[in-house]
């Protein structure tokens, strides 16, 4: 129940993305596949090498000239893998106000191929619905995806950012005409729990739709890695400088959970996430973050710690940022 996101993969508005940190992400990237990464003469022993993990990407993903560049880095990552197949992978379009036809969307999932260098991939998904700006575009959006799969360029489609009654409708179109829904996802964390709260999560087991939930280090803030004196650069800085103030309290919940289990405090935080039933998908830019990552598998946390972090969570007096696209 874990997967890897690669938003900051081409990003240098949010992340400070640079070519030369592309061996590192393909270290991150064979350290989860192939159980050991490139370079450096570090070697780490994966115990879950056996397994298929899944990946996330998306054609919007880079900056400016660098748009796409996740899907080509993800896809060239891929085929030169000694287990290419561990690596699940779906993208997500964005549901750009240009993208009015059904075949637009179409010709956007080959094109996100074409950067992968695949003929199919496992999911396509809508970044996200069109419903909050542009609902006229939602009925194109639908059939673009159901086009997806009738063409043989992906094996599923999947949503993200649709809440319940949005995945309601979106799933119902799709099955009248045979198309497998199967994922949707959102933003879930100790400090994103809308999901939780809409019943999207109920929703989704209803109708058979695995829920991905992205973000569950809150874009770091549970990490432990930061203060209020020690910042991220960057539109990250100026958001963490409004929320780490409040965040103390649940910090040291998940500190002391993690030095009781001997876990570093992401894990301790993914561990939540994936406790709600949920794929959590985790960004991913060196080898020694994917470790870390691995390291929320193979345990659980138990109830009186799930509920001791989720009591504490309640009381952080300001929360994560909701997507804008995030539908009802």
């Amino acid at each position: 129940r874990l997967g890897f996101g690669t938003w900051a993969w081409g990003n240098k508005l949010l992340w400070g993305y640079e070519e030369a940190a592309d061996p590192a992400l393909e270290a991150a990237f064979r350290l989860v596949t192939d159980g050991r990464p490139l370079g450096d003469g570090l070697l780490f022993a994966c115990p879950t090498a056996s397994r298929r993990f899944f990946f996330d990407t998306g054609d919007s993903y880079g900056t400016g000239a660098l748009e796409g560049r996740a899907e080509t880095l993800l896809g060239r990552f891929r085929r030169e893998s000694r287990h290419p197949r561990r690596a699940v992978i779906g993208t997500k379009l964005a549901v750009y106000p240009w993208r009015l036809t059904g075949e637009s969307f179409e010709q956007a999932c080959r094109a996100s191929l074409g950067r992968m260098g695949e003929d199919k991939i496992e999911l396509v998904q809508a970044h996200w619905s069109a419903a909050n700006f542009q609902p006229w575009q939602e009925p194109a959006l639908w059939d673009g995806l159901a086009r997806c799969y009738e063409a043989g360029l992906a094996d599923a489609v999947g949503t993200s950012n649709f809440g319940p009654r949005q995945l309601r409708k979106a799933n119902a179109y799709w099955r009248s005409r045979g198309v497998p829904h199967t994922a949707n996802q959102v933003q879930l964390s100790l400090l994103s729990t809308l999901p939780l709260e809409t019943g999207l999560l109920q929703e989704c087991a209803e109708l058979g739709i695995t829920p991905i939930g992205y973000s569950p280090l809150a874009l770091g803030l549970l990490s432990g890695s930061y203060s209020p004196d020690r910042l991220p650069a960057g539109p990250r800085g100026l958001l963490f400088r409004q929320i780490l103030p409040g965040l103390a309290p649940l910090l040291d919940c998940l500190r002391a959970v993690a030095a009781a289990r001997g876990k570093t405090m992401s894990q301790v935080a993914i561990n939540w996430s994936m406790s709600q039933g949920a794929v959590a998908i985790v960004g991913v830019r060196t080898a020694s973050q994917a470790a870390d990552n691995l390291g929320a598998l193979g345990w659980a946390l138990t109830e009186a710690e799930k509920d001791a972090l989720t009591e504490e969570a309640k009381r952080v007096p300001k929360k994560a940022t909701q997507n804008i696209f995030q539908t009802k």
